[in-house]
C-alpha cells in the first residue's frame, strides 16, 4: 500500500497550485498561471476566485489519486491580523471538503509562511524551523522583511507603498511586455551591474518604491532604450534589497537571511545578495507562487514538529 501523503494548497492571486509531500520530499508540485489580459496589469479579486474554481479539477486530476494523511492551505496572505484576500477561499473550500470527505487534519498557514517553508526546502536549511532567522518575502504583491524564531513570523519591515514585484509588472507592461513581467524584463535588462541605482528611499528597515515607476516613465520619455530603463529599475530593486539587508544585519547580527517570492528568482539579484551577505534562495521553480512550502509545513505538522504552543504560529486548525 502506498504511503499516506501529505496534500498542499495554494490559490493565491496569479498562481493555482497543489503539491504533495511525504516522508521529508515534495513528490508532486502543479502550477496553473492565472490568465490576465493582452495590456493588463493585473487582475480583479473575482476573476481571479473565478479562475481558481476552473483550474482546481485539473490541477487536482494531475496530481492523482492518493491516500492522505493530512491537507494544508494557504488561507490568509501573510500571518498579519486582518489579513485576508478573497481568491485564498477558492483554496479555502477545496481544502476544506478534501479534509472533511477524507477523515483527515485540515492546517490553515499563511501564503507567506508558504513562500518561507518553500525557500528553506528548498535550500536545504529546514532545520531552521526550529530556529531564528531572517526572511524577506518580495513578490507581485509584497514586499516585506520578517524576524521568523521558531515558526513565529513578525514584521520588521519593507516597502511602504508599492511592492518589488508590482513596480517590475507596471513598468513591464509600459515597456510593451506580458503580464508576470519578470522574467521578461530580466532578459530585455542583461547585466544590470552595468547600471546605477538611482536615489534610494530606504529608512532603517522600510523602503519606498513607488517613485520608480515615474523615473521608468521619464527615462522613456527622454529617449532611454527599453533595455537601460529594465536595468536601472532591477539594480534600483537590488539596491534596495542590499541596504534594508544591511540595516536588517546590523540589528540581528549573525542570523541566517532567507530570501523568497518571484522576485528573487532574478539571478543578478540573488548572485549579489548571495556573495555579500551569505543570501539563501529557493530554486527558481520554489521562488515563484506554488503549494510546495504548504504541503511541507502540513508534513511537518502532522509529524509534529510544529505541534508545540510555542512553535505552533504557522498553523492553525
Amino acid at each position: 500500500m502506498p504511503d499516506a501523503v501529505c496534500l498542499g494548497l495554494d490559490t493565491s492571486n496569479y498562481t493555482t497550485s497543489a503539491a504533495v509531500s511525504s516522508r521529508g520530499k515534495v513528490t508532486a508540485s502543479v502550477r496553473r498561471l492565472l490568465k490576465v489580459a493582452e495590456g493588463e496589469r493585473g487582475l480583479r479579486q473575482s476573476d481571479a476566485v473565478f479562475q481558481h474554481t476552473v483550474n482546481l479539477p485539473s490541477v487536482f486530476s494531475e496530481i492523482g489519486e492518493q491516500r492522505l494523511r493530512a491537507v494544508g492551505v494557504s488561507a490568509t496572505p501573510r500571518d498579519h491580523e486582518g489579513s485576508y484576500m478573497p481568491c485564498f477561499l477558492a483554496g479555502v473550500a477545496s481544502a476544506s471538503a478534501i479534509a472533511e470527505t477524507a477523515g483527515v487534519p485540515l492546517y490553515r498557514f499563511s501564503h507567506q509562511a508558504g513562500h518561507i517553508a518553500a525557500a528553506l526546502y528548498s535550500c536545504g536549511r529546514e532545520d531552521l524551523h526550529e530556529g531564528e532567522f531572517l526572511a524577506f518575502h518580495v513578490s507581485g504583491g509584497t514586499t516585506e522583511l520578517t524576524h521568523v524564531d521558531y515558526g513565529r513570523i513578525t514584521l520588521l519591515g519593507g516597502t511602504r507603498d508599492i511592492s518589488a514585484g508590482k513596480a517590475i509588472d507596471r513598468i513591464g507592461v509600459m515597456l510593451g511586455l506580458s503580464f508576470p513581467c519578470g522574467g521578461q524584463l530580466e532578459a530585455l535588462a542583461g547585466d544590470i551591474m552595468t547600471a546605477k541605482a538611482g536615489k534610494l528611499s530606504v529608512e532603517g528597515l522600510s523602503c519606498n518604491l513607488s517613485g520608480l515607476e515615474n523615473k521608468a516613465e521619464a527615462m522613456r520619455k527622454q529617449g532611454a532604450e527599453p533595455s537601460a530603463v529594465a536595468a536601472y529599475v532591477l539594480r534600483h530593486i537590488l539596491a534596495v534589497l542590499d541596504r534594508l539587508t544591511e540595516n536588517a544585519l546590523a540589528i540581528y547580527p549573525g542570523l541566517p537571511v532567507i530570501y523568497a517570492g518571484g522576485v528573487m528568482s532574478n539571478k543578478a539579484i540573488r548572485s549579489h545578495l548571495s556573495d555579500r551577505f551569505g543570501g539563501l534562495f529557493a530554486e527558481a521553480c520554489y521562488s515563484c507562487d506554488n503549494a510546495a512550502g504548504i504541503a511541507r509545513l502540513t508534513e511537518l505538522t502532522a509529524d509534529g514538529l510544529l505541534a508545540s504552543s510555542e512553535r505552533s504560529a504557522y498553523a492553525g486548525g
